[in-house]
């Protein structure tokens, strides 16, 4: 009976792995069903512990590498945080400069300043998130298509 501990042991990791989505707690778990196994064959304890050990080395050792690369291979990078924000346009709600200034960015009221220095934009203008520096978005001007040419300058001869 005491190989339904194991795959117990061994649902318990399976759903920790569900929480952390690392492969570790994945590979435990293969471990701790190998040890179950050898109960459900009747070995005893002792043999259990050796076997879902030197199973979950293993797998550790062998199998996570490959899996956590092919996971991140197949897996988009998600820019997350106030990296998300960096390209964004926010609308100037105070004019900015290099030392201070307002802007909106996704809902938000963030402290900004320019990226060049003695750059001043004026509230009501869109600026681009050049990066975040702490609470404090860093803002370019933001270039402006011409409206007589929407897709882009003529190439030569026109």
């Amino acid at each position: 009976m005491g190989w339904l501990w194991w795959f117990g042991l061994a649902l318990v990791l399976g759903v920790i792995e569900l929480l952390t989505v690392d492969l570790t707690f994945l590979m435990l778990a293969g471990g701790a069903a190998a040890g179950g196994l050898a109960g459900a064959l009747g070995a005893p304890f002792w043999v259990q512990i050796i076997v879902a050990v030197i199973v979950a080395v293993l797998l550790l050792v062998l199998v996570r590498p490959m899996a956590v690369d092919k996971l991140r291979k197949s897996t988009p990078e998600a820019v997350t945080n106030v990296r998300a924000h960096v390209g964004r346009t926010a609308t100037v709600i105070s004019d900015v400069t290099e030392r201070s200034g307002r802007v909106k960015l996704e809902g938000e009221v963030w402290s900004a300043r320019t990226a060049a220095p003695g750059q001043m934009l004026a509230a009501g203008t869109t600026a681009v998130v050049m990066s975040i520096d702490g609470a404090t978005a860093i803002v370019a001007p933001q270039v402006q298509d011409q409206p007589h040419q929407p897709y882009g300058q003529p190439g030569p001869g026109y």
